[in-house]
């Protein structure tokens, strides 16, 4: 059983003791330090939740919901969501913060408690570390009886997202008519099987084949949306005769696509591709996070426009795109951040940004994707004996290749020319993460030795898998 306190929230296993894995006291326990930390900071007695279709979603909801309700504070329930739509909603009801229950990307036995600020952003280190001394020290206070909060109940935010949505300039409904689109979908048996399908109705699709689409939590493979996972949804995509296919993951804020043959696009190229399109129509600033493909720098560099580099996370890369007013972002795993709806990943305003891109272009999404820079990526797991401190092995390096001047925004960044390899301590692990990027395919793993080959010069007491 596993239970993860994180800045941004509270992630865990559902069963077990209390204090190693999500029950329904740590539940409770971190509810409550969320709405006292809202309450000191804000004032407000508003809080927005929503939840995945998770089996755990609804027993983790009446937790939360009736924490808040007793510390005198109004809950906003959305019901089944996404978590873009929470995001949207916070602002929106003038709330003072939200709540996403979802594991993301995590199998069916997690769930997690994801926060937000009045913003409808993912709080701050800073925040996050005042929510768990909070939560740590249990100060947290209780309304009497005549001043509990109550619950509303909204279920008009799926229309008002896909609203937003269609009124954006860049999302052009007339050409994505006039392709006549066949596309199939695959939302994991979560609340995409709910959102998707609307928003592509919206926007003209003429044809929707949908498989795992039914949100009851019963996630039929892993949800994180990669290539091995995704077998059925490339079969029925050849089998309908589809232009493209679609998956999102359990919250619907990582996206990635199937070409009409049946490879993958590349989860790394869903930004690439977007951001593409937007800066072709309104040119601006690009970021992405360090672990992500160095095509989209290319693109962005092709259109003469400037791209910048953030810390893994969607908090830094949110907060590097606005230092820089970036006007597309995001993460190489699917995550879209168009701040011209709001600031988080967002696979439905993803999806209509994309459409565009490929109905205006007039050609297949194979085609497209053979359009960009092609790069290849390795992800690997340096693990370290006991007793060696990542962070010694991460200055040896850095000292190593001083002369690349290398970045150490997050970890440790080295550029080979068209290549780079990105080291990063875990939090949760006594390892380091390995990411590598080739512009060959054949060239990767050659370079991935030689550079564990460097490492072990510098230091034998790892290994690498």
């Amino acid at each position: 059983m596993t239970l993860i306190k994180s800045i941004s929230g509270i992630r865990g296993t559902i069963g077990g003791e209390s204090g190693n894995a999500l029950t329904p006291i740590d539940v409770v326990k971190f509810a409550a330090a969320f709405g006292q930390w809202v309450l000191n900071k804000t004032g407000n007695k508003k809080i927005v939740i929503g939840r995945d279709a998770r089996i755990s979603g609804p027993m983790v909801r009446d937790l939360i919901v009736n924490t808040l309700v007793g510390m005198g504070i109004d809950v906003v329930d959305l019901g089944l969501s996404a978590t873009p739509t929470v995001e949207i909603a916070v602002p929106d009801e003038k709330a003072g913060g939200g709540i996403i229950i979802t594991a993301s990307h995590n199998p069916k036995q997690w769930n997690a408690l994801k926060l937000l600020n009045s913003a409808g952003e993912f709080i701050s280190d800073a925040d996050g570390k005042e929510l768990l001394a909070i939560a740590e020290s249990e100060q947290f206070t209780f309304a009497e009886v005549d001043e509990l909060g109550k619950v509303i109940t909204d279920d008009f935010y799926l229309e008002k997202h896909i609203q937003k949505i269609l009124a954006l300039p860049l999302v052009d409904v007339d050409a994505i008519k006039a392709a006549g689109f066949r596309i199939t979908v695959d939302s994991v048996n979560s609340v995409g099987g709910i959102f998707v399908p609307p928003l592509l109705q919206a926007l003209g699709v003429k044809e929707t084949h949908q498989i795992h689409c039914t949100p009851d939590g019963n996630f039929p493979h892993n949800p994180e949306p990669l290539p091995e996972h995704l077998v059925d949804l490339s079969k029925k995509v050849v089998e309908t005769g589809s232009a493209l296919g679609i998956a999102v993951d359990p919250d619907v804020d990582r996206l990635c696509f199937v070409c009409e043959d049946g490879s993958m696009f590349g989860e790394e190229y869903t930004l690439v591709a977007i951001s593409d399109y937007v800066l072709g129509k309104t040119p601006g600033s690009t970021v992405s996070n360090l672990s992500s493909t160095q095509a989209l720098e290319d693109i962005t560099s092709k259109k003469n426009c400037t791209y910048a580099a953030a810390a893994v996370g969607e908090v830094n890369v949110v907060a590097k795109m606005k230092e820089v007013n970036a006007i597309i972002g995001g993460e190489g795993n699917g995550g879209v951040i168009y701040p011209e709806l709001h600031y988080g990943r967002d696979a439905l305003v993803g999806i209509a940004l994309f459409l565009s891109h490929l109905a205006t272009q007039n050609t297949s999404i194979s085609k497209l994707r053979d359009s960009y820079p092609r790069y290849y990526m390795a992800k690997r797991k340096i693990v370290l004996q006991e007793g060696l401190d990542p962070e010694l092995l991460l200055t040896e390096m850095h000292l190593k290749y001083l002369h690349l001047n290398p970045s150490t925004i997050d970890g440790l960044k080295i550029q080979f020319g068209k290549k780079w390899v990105h080291l990063r301590k875990s939090n949760t692990e006594p390892i380091i993460r390995l990411y590598a990027e080739s512009d060959t395919k054949e060239g990767l793993d050659s370079f991935v030795d030689s550079f564990y080959e460097e490492l072990m010069k510098v230091n034998n007491q790892i290994e690498i898998v």
